[in-house]
């Protein structure tokens, strides 16, 4: 069975490009699971300690500090946070419904 190419570098670092004009920076996450992708990831990525190279191509493509810290776990963050809040206000009125203080 032929084995498909790995592709460029390049090519990971033009879907970060569309995904943030199309969805905004703020929608941008990087993560990493080479777990079972052997052979999979892009050209020069073959492990974990490749990814700098993902932030030196994004700072050459221009993105500022305050982008790679959104990109970079920034993001990832604040959903958490933002999921966690919602959690915590779901189960308050759950509790609430449940004492009948909820009326």
């Amino acid at each position: 069975m032929a084995r498909i190419p790995r592709p460029p570098l390049k090519s990971l670092i033009d879907h970060f490009d569309h995904i943030a004009k199309v969805a905004g920076v703020d929608h941008v996450g990087l993560g990493s699971d080479f777990d079972g992708v052997s052979g999979a990831t892009p050209e020069g990525i073959n492990s974990a300690a490749d990814l700098p190279k993902i932030t030196q191509a994004l700072l050459d493509r221009g993105y500022s500090a305050e982008d790679l810290h959104k990109i970079l776990g920034g993001n990832l963050l604040r959903v958490f946070r933002e999921t966690e809040a919602v959690s915590r206000r779901m189960q308050a009125e759950d509790s609430a419904k449940r004492t009948g203080s909820g009326k």
